[in-house]
């Protein structure tokens, strides 16, 4: 494991949403220089200083994983349920191309595994990746959990994920 640095990349800082500042996903921080940094990084919000994605973490991503090259942050949740890959909502399919989605089905069976989901964000809308395919789950807002259950199809165990909604 290593820490790279962000160098240039402030995907985060449009992909996610930040509740300190009032900042919703999918929009840039007020605060970010585009391409270079933040402004207010030695004052930013404990959301922000918390924060690192799997890009900086794993050096087992290469270049084309930073997350400005490839449009997305991925990141585990802080229950540790699930993996996230956050869409840069302009390029809403970037997880599909090469060679992100054929990972991310990889992953998604570590993940079945574990019992954990592999989750996919584009903008509030969610989709669980599972090693047999992808379920839209629509619409995740905030307080809303995203669960799964095991079921029985023609003799097969079959995962069922849906939205449990926070009210």
């Amino acid at each position: 494991m290593t820490m790279r640095d962000c160098g240039g990349c402030t995907m985060c800082c449009k992909v996610l949403g930040i509740a300190e500042l009032g900042k919703p996903g999918g929009k840039w921080c007020p605060h970010c220089e585009i391409g270079r940094s933040c402004r207010i990084y030695e004052d930013r919000p404990g959301e922000c200083r918390t924060f690192h994605c799997l890009w900086l973490l794993r050096d087992s991503f290469g270049p084309e994983w930073r997350p400005d090259r490839s449009k997305f942050v991925i990141y585990g949740s802080p229950d540790k349920a699930a993996l996230v890959v956050n869409v840069d909502q302009t390029v809403p399919d970037a997880w599909r191309r090469p060679p992100y989605y054929e990972n991310l089905k990889r992953w998604s069976a570590e993940a079945n595994q574990d019992r954990t989901h592999l989750i996919v964000m584009v903008g509030d809308k969610a989709t669980v990746i599972l090693p047999d395919r992808d379920v839209p789950l629509g619409p995740v807002g905030p307080g809303d959990r995203i669960v799964s259950r095991r079921v029985i199809v023609e003799g097969r165990e079959r995962i069922e994920p849906s939205v449990v909604r926070g009210g």
